[in-house]
């Protein structure tokens, strides 16, 4: 797993906003980053996990990666930079929408050569999942490129998540599906799958994204998910959550959870129903994770 480690900030406005002045919120911290989640995840569904990502050498960096340690997921490869480990604040209003203010700090400063060497020395028949982050920022590409390319020269499967379509469209779509090509797996919601392929709605999409990877998996929030391989299609409904609480992570639940099923060599409808369910989990909560 090679991607960005984060601590999140969820703020939930309470009142209407009060500028320069006090606003009635709640507020809770968790742990997050895209690729910490999912590793999180595929360590729940079991499978053997280690993480490629960097941090500060400050208290949050501390904290995210025992946090890590706690859940079963080797922290071997993470690397320590001067910047601050990575902070996302989430504001989600009274109406319910939600905005992300974000600082990648230190997943800025993930090195090439220390991540190519800790992929190539990953144990025989090993996976490489990579969240686009890292790709899609002109500060961390050369590692993303570089992890890329070290798997690839030692034969490991390899996936990429599509992680947000605003940064994706500003990296060039283009450029992102030829990085991306020859991929096991590509995940992405709809949105992101939309972006990549310039078709328009998740059947289209779908089956533009597996025109560049082996199996293409496209998430459509209440509306499921499709996934297109070779000469294949499965759709399926969402699992219906229990209580929605917070929708942060549930997308990185469910890719997660699904990768380690298929390396798992579950076939497409068990593991999409394994995953669905821990994505109906994680909304049931506030936070992508909990600090352990």
């Amino acid at each position: 797993m090679v991607g960005d480690v984060n601590v999140d900030v969820l703020v939930e406005v309470r009142a209407p906003f009060s500028h320069a002045s006090d606003t009635h919120s709640s507020i809770v911290t968790a742990p997050g980053g895209a690729a910490a989640n999912q590793a999180v995840a595929m360590s729940d569904a079991g499978a053997r996990v280690a993480i490629v990502a960097a941090v500060g050498s400050d208290p949050l960096a501390d904290a995210v990666v025992a946090a890590l340690r706690a859940s079963g997921v080797d922290t071997g490869g993470i690397q320590r930079a001067a910047a601050q480990t990575g902070v996302v604040i989430a504001l989600v209003e009274p109406d319910g929408q939600r905005s992300m203010l974000t600082d990648r700090g230190a997943n800025l400063d993930l090195d090439p050569a220390a991540t190519a060497s800790f992929v190539s020395g990953a144990r025989s028949g090993a996976h490489l999942h990579l969240t686009g982050y890292v790709l899609y920022d002109e500060a961390s590409r050369e590692a993303g490129l570089a992890a890329l390319g070290a798997a690839r020269e030692a034969g490991m499967t390899v996936s990429v998540d599509g992680s947000s379509a605003g940064p994706l469209r500003a990296a060039g779509a283009g450029r992102v599906a030829a990085w991306c090509r020859g991929a096991d797996w590509l995940t992405c919601n709809l949105e992101e799958a939309e972006a990549l392929t310039g078709a328009v709605g998740p059947d289209s999409a779908a089956e533009g994204l597996a025109e560049l990877a082996s199996e293409a998996v496209v998430t459509l929030g209440a509306d499921g998910v499709i996934v297109v391989g070779k000469g294949s299609k499965v759709r399926m409904p969402a699992a219906t959550p229990a209580s929605v609480a917070d929708t942060t992570g549930a997308g990185d639940a469910f890719t997660g959870t699904y990768l380690a099923m298929r390396l798992a060599g579950d076939d497409v409808r068990a593991s999409l129903d394994a995953a669905l369910a821990a994505s109906a989990a994680v909304v049931a909560r506030r936070g992508a994770r909990e600090w352990l």
